[in-house]
């Protein structure tokens, strides 16, 4: 549970904005899509790691290495509009995924649900996507469980876990082909974890200060 969190914010949010347009989409009346950026840092939260009896060391990759991917996740087709680079992400990015969408979904009515990042909230981004015709539909703040995009990137960043990576092209490589699996050969997976339902902590109850329960759970 993110620690400022405004789970009434998030009610509204869901039931007032991001709901109607589920069941828009799901209606086929528009394209809604789900954007953010994930951070893959080789040599350093990706070592690889199997369960066993016995253990065994592998050397890890020497230096650090980042690949950024800037991905849009369509709600109903679960594929994935993405701009990557191994430098950063900035306003410039979002531009560029901008034009791939109004391209991909080009004669179509697209909303897209974003964070408040400034980069993708500042006057350039939001000037583009007007002139563009994508609507932009900013999460409360502090509400990563609403961009149902961070599911993609768990099953991601689990998947790369699997096994041990000596050369960032490969490490890349695997990426972009977990990425690109999303509305194919991993669609089944991706359906289970990008749907309607949401998680919400509107009814929690506290047991102390930092813990909690739902309304309906037993003590």
């Amino acid at each position: 549970m993110p620690a400022k969190a405004d789970s009434q914010k998030q009610r509204w949010f869901y039931d007032t904005l991001l709901k109607p347009l589920m069941d828009r989409a799901t209606g086929g009346e528009i394209s809604l899509l789900f954007l953010d950026a994930s951070h893959f840092v080789m040599g350093c939260d990706f070592l690889g790691y199997i369960y066993g009896r016995v253990r065994r060391f592998v050397k890890t990759f020497s230096g650090r290495k980042r690949y950024n991917v800037l991905g849009a996740l369509d709600f109903i087709s679960k594929k994935v509009t993405m701009v990557t680079n191994d430098s950063y992400i900035t306003a410039r990015e979002v531009c560029e995924i901008f034009r791939k969408i109004a391209e991909v979904y080009a004669g179509k009515t697209v909303f897209v649900v974003l964070d408040n990042a400034k980069y993708q909230k500042c006057n350039i981004t939001r000037e583009l996507a007007e002139h563009l015709g994508i609507k932009l539909v900013f999460i409360p703040s502090y509400s990563p469980n609403l961009n149902l995009i961070e599911r993609l990137w768990k099953l991601v960043k689990g998947k790369l876990r699997s096994r041990y990576y000596n050369r960032f092209e490969l490490f890349r490589e695997q990426i972009d082909s977990i990425i690109n699996s999303t509305d194919n050969g991993n669609k089944e997976i991706v359906d289970r974890l990008v749907g309607e339902k949401v998680q919400l902590f509107d009814d929690l109850i506290s047991i102390n200060e930092n813990s909690f329960r739902r309304n309906q759970e037993a003590a």
